[in-house]
């Protein structure tokens, strides 16, 4: 029973909730976001439009960035208001200008609750920034009570990343959480129709010239204009329609506001809630609005059989497949159970099936409760077979599955009814009647907490009986020699009747309730247990004991390794195919029992799905075939949440630790590397300096003296030449070398390095295939040359004497390709990344000199220029005929001719 007024009392806890986040909005600064399809929509303009209207009313503002692009009537506006100077932050060989966020702070100290204006929100800030992205810029100064303007285009949502990508063909890498965008104070919709602006990209009002020209065959497209500008009024619709749902929420708002169509079907226990569903959803994608199928399980619902109970589940499980939101309430009152949701979810249109007339004439259908509790909700009454109504089928039972019949609560209640008439008979001459039938009453209350409320209305009418035959008089008949005693059976009988009511309703609600309370608890003990867990068995131990507990189902789970292999961890119990389990990961569904694939498999299979990608797959064995519920399989998904983050989490663990070692070996080998080739290369220098010297201190030397001379020299000068490489490693390792690039030709760096290794290519044939529309490139000339060096080096040392060496270069679209080829034996097959790493060479045990290096400071050099390096064999004839290196580097936009500033390569 419901007091009344009591759907419309506020909580106290969420009240206090309220109250809180409200302190905490206040103390916080106000986001005001403008939101746009795409670039050149006027975001920038409107903002700066916005703030100069907020200027003359006397606000306190100051622009932190803005982003012109070029465009002069952005730039017109922009100074007419003050700005912050930009921070000044190294990028490579040149200084980039950035948000100075600790400007901004002081700024807002000396004015409390200033406004700033920061374009672009979700920028990726310069290396050596405080925060790598603006957004959390923005954070910051929300969080010290300031208020900013920003702007941000549909694209850079992060939940609608893939979509955009998807309809664009352009993966979009900086992005803003959602959260920021749901939780801004105000959202502005700057929108253009698509011709209008592919007429401002035309027209260099967007980007500059040739940028313009790309965009427009690339991003700009009118259909992608149209599906952008889709998804940002759709996505600005869903955030106001999140607004009202909770301004109605904190206002305790109860009437529907029909500001958006939605439907709610209701499903019952017969056979005709299928027909429901199935029109609902017809009706929900001919009107294309979203709706909701909501199951209420009442104390008449539970004393159905249990083949019907699991009809209404079938049937719900049917509606979340067909797309609709599903939900089982707990309630004494389906009406009631009903009208609460619906103006909880503020839908305005039910959706039931249009049933016979009730037995008695008192009684009232459920759409006519419905109508009087809830005057302001349309009911859609779906017509149902004639058979139906006058007798819904019961659905058969499950295999192995008996029938159960709720006689015994009945019999229990003539059994009570007769115990206590026997136990009152000796009392009738001790106690006044009304304490009697106080005596009858606890019978009711009795028999409606255990057995129900079809049991209590039994006992109800059947203790009026007893206690009229027995204990009014005249006594053992049903004649009553007083009229009074009328008025105390009927008033005997409406207090029976409500309080076994009551009774039973009030089981139902506590048996919910500790059902909820039970699986919360289950869920926090899971939980606090997968925290403290730090093996994948762990994990699987606990997660089995919970499937065990809450589902009667044997588990087992298989983790996927590196290569997309899933691997039965020890302590399952399910016997799992394998091959249903492989499928559910490959394309991260549930399959197996229950499911539309594979339904004949006796597991059911749940992808394990991390934050990061899919752990593995979860397998269940019921232990009966009864399906499950929505809320079960929430439940379910839950459980394989928790498992999924805990070996993600383990994984990453075993990642740090791993890289830590990794990290630790590297800064030792790099100072030992260090520390080795810096004392060397004195007594190195000194054996040259000594051997230079006995040749020229007379006498003169003999010739074997000479020779031994020579010898000494020739070696400390190899070893001095690896000691300079260890340097080089050392340092290209530290991250202390800087680049001094300038743009070069090509034919200049080629012909240095073969002046440079002109002793070790003596007796070769170099040839260079160098075209003459070569562009210049942005590179370091000496660390570029020593790139060249390292590889005509190695070809020398790795090849044939006399064979040649050729190289090549191809200018290609956004970049250049260098090759170096040989006509030696080739690269050993299957280690050709390998031979880039430190001290890897290409025969193990080999009398070439070298240890290794020279091809490792190759790539960390092209690495620093933005390029890539790889080697591969050479194939002619099906045959190898020798090695090729090849280098890619960015190609970028030297200078012109009119001063014009060059482009860095991307």
């Amino acid at each position: 029973m419901l007091i009344p007024g009591d759907s419309v009392r506020p909580d106290p806890d969420a009240l206090l909730a309220r109250m809180r986040a409200q302190e905490a909005q206040a103390r916080r600064g106000r986001l005001k976001i403008f939101f746009g399809a795409s670039a050149g929509v006027g975001k920038t303009c409107a903002m700066l439009m916005a703030a100069q209207a907020a200027q003359e009313q006397g606000t306190a503002l100051i622009v932190g960035v803005v982003e012109t692009h070029g465009r002069a009537d952005t730039e017109a506006m922009a100074r007419e208001l003050a700005q912050l100077p930009p921070r000044m932050l190294p990028y490579k060989d040149r200084m980039l200008p950035e948000f100075d966020l600790d400007a901004a702070l002081a700024f807002g100290a000396q004015h409390p609750g200033a406004l700033i204006l920061v374009d672009e929100l979700a920028h990726s800030n310069v290396a050596g920034s405080r925060h790598p992205k603006r957004w959390q810029d923005v954070e910051e100064l929300l969080d010290t009570g300031l208020d900013v303007w920003t702007t941000m285009n549909v694209q850079h949502l992060e939940s609608l990343n893939d979509i955009v990508s998807g309809i664009t063909g352009i993966r979009v890498w900086e992005t803003v959480p959602d959260h920021l965008f749901d939780n801004a104070d105000e959202v502005v919709v700057v929108d253009l129709p698509p011709d209008e602006l592919l007429t401002r990209l035309k027209e260099g009002k967007v980007y500059l010239r040739p940028q313009a020209e790309r965009a427009a065959g690339h991003f700009f497209r009118k259909g992608n204009l149209l599906a952008l500008r889709e998804l940002a009024l759709r996505r600005t619709a869903d955030r106001v329609d999140d607004e009202m749902r909770a301004y109605r929420r904190a206002g305790a708002i109860q009437p529907i506001w029909a500001n958006r169509e939605a439907l709610l079907a209701c499903i019952g226990p017969g056979a005709h809630a299928e027909k429901v569903v199935r029109t609902c959803a017809r009706l929900a994608a001919q009107l294309s609005v979203p709706w909701h199928a909501v199951h209420v399980e009442t104390p008449a619902t539970l004393q159905l059989p249990a083949a019907r109970y699991d009809h209404a589940l079938r049937v719900l499980k049917l509606a979340q497949e067909l797309g609709a939101t599903t939900a089982t309430l707990s309630a004494p009152d389906a009406a009631t159970a009903l009208v609460r949701y619906a103006r909880e979810n503020n839908l305005a249109r039910l959706v039931l099936g249009r049933r016979a007339r009730p037995r008695w004439f008192w009684q009232q259908s459920l759409t006519e409760r419905i109508a009087h509790a809830a005057d302001d909700l349309d009911v859609l009454q779906v017509a149902l077979p004639a058979a139906t109504r006058a007798a819904a089928p019961t659905p058969p039972p499950h295999a192995g599955q008996t029938p159960t019949w709720p006689w015994q609560g009945y019999a229990a209640a003539v059994l009570a009814c007769l115990a206590m008439t026997v136990l009152a008979a000796p009392l009738n001459e001790l106690l006044e009647l009304s304490n009697i039938v106080l005596l009858y009453l606890l019978v009711v209350v009795g028999v409606g907490l255990y057995f129900g409320r079809g049991p209590a209305v039994l006992a109800a009418f059947l203790g009026v009986g007893l206690f009229d035959f027995y204990f009014v008089v005249p006594r053992f008949s049903f004649a009553v020699s007083d009229v009074q005693y009328l008025l105390t059976f009927s008033v005997m009988l409406v207090v029976a009747l409500v309080v076994g009511q009551l009774t039973a309703g009030l089981k139902v609600q506590a048996e919910a309730a500790t059902q909820r309370e039970h699986r919360v608890r289950s869920l926090y003990d899971m939980s606090r247990d997968l925290s403290a867990a730090l093996l994948p068995e762990q994990v699987a131990a606990i997660g089995a004991r919970f499937l065990l507990a809450e589902f009667g189902a044997q588990s087992t789970l298989l983790a996927a390794d590196d290569n997309d292999h899933l691997q039965a961890l020890p302590g399952g119990r399910a016997a799992v195919d394998m091959g249903v389990a492989q499928w559910a990961y490959d394309r991260g569904e549930a399959a197996g029992h229950g499911t539309h694939t594979l339904p004949s498999s006796p597991c059911l299979v749940v992808p394990l799905k991390a934050p990061m990608r899919l752990r593995g797959v979860l397998a269940l064995q019921p232990s009966d075939t009864r399906p499950w519920g929505p809320e079960q399989r929430r439940l379910l998904d839950t459980c394989a949440s928790l498992l999924a983050i805990s070996l993600e989490r383990i994984h990453y663990i075993d990642v740090a630790r791993v890289s830590t070692v990794q990290i630790e070996s590297e800064r030792l080998r790099n100072s030992l590397l260090s520390t080795i080739s810096h004392d060397l290369r004195t007594p190195l220098a000194s054996l040259v300096g000594l051997a230079e010297t006995l040749d020229l201190t007379p006498p003169a030397l003999s010739d074997a003296q000479r020779e031994v001379t020579e010898a000494i020299k020739a070696s400390a000068l190899r070893m001095n030449a690896l000691v300079n490489k260890l340097l080089d490693m050392a340092r290209l390792q530290s991250g202390v070398v800087q680049l001094h690039r300038a743009w070069q030709p090509l034919e200049e760096v080629v012909g240095s390095a073969l002046a440079a290794c002109a002793p070790s290519l003596a007796g070769r044939d170099i040839r260079t295939a160098l075209p003459h529309d070569l562009p210049l490139l942005h590179l370091d000339a000496v660390l570029m040359e020593r790139v060249l060096v390292n590889l005509l080096e190695n070809a020398a040392k790795f090849t044939p004497p006399g064979s040649a060496i050729v190289i090549g270069a191809q200018a290609r679209s956004n970049d250049v390709l260098i090759t170096v080829d040989d006509h030696g034996p080739g690269l050993p097959n299957g280690r050709e990344e390998r031979i880039f790493e430190k001290f890897e060479r290409g025969q193990r045990e080999s009398a070439t000199p070298g240890v290794g290096l020279g091809l490792a400071i190759c790539r960390a050099i092209v690495l620093a220029h933005g390029g890539r390096i790889y080697g591969e064999n050479r194939i002619q004839d099906g045959q190898t005929c020798g090695a090729r290196f090849a280098m890619v580097l960015p190609r970028g936009e030297p200078p012109t001719d009119d001063g014009t500033e060059p482009r860095e390569p991307a």
